[in-house]
């Protein structure tokens, strides 16, 4: 029997094209360092990502380039921002060239 605080696949809502998501989590740097290499290593590996959660999952077939900016604010509380963009894959091709 499963584990009623365990979602399963059918629990979750599956993020689509044609909608906008956004989620923020606070997590200490174990965590974000875990999170983070998970997803270095399917960009490295795959075209294709899928991010999980409890409650929904977002399937994501990325493109290039992928953009990371780094911003640095050194004055007063000290705070480093790092973004990564990771475009969507593009399924349109070139037109014939006759």
């Amino acid at each position: 029997m499963a584990d009623s605080d365990s979602a399963t696949d059918d629990d979750r809502t599956t993020i689509r094209a044609g909608r906008e998501f956004e989620r923020e989590y606070r997590l200490d740097s174990k965590e974000a360092g875990e999170f983070l290499i998970a997803l270095g290593e399917q960009l490295r590996d795959d075209d294709e990502l899928t991010l999980v959660d409890d409650e929904w999952e977002l399937p994501f077939a990325f493109g290039e380039p992928i953009d990371v900016e780094i911003d640095f604010d050194g004055v007063g509380d000290q705070e480093l921002e790092i973004e990564v963009e990771i475009p969507g894959r593009s399924d349109e091709s070139a037109p014939d060239v006759r």
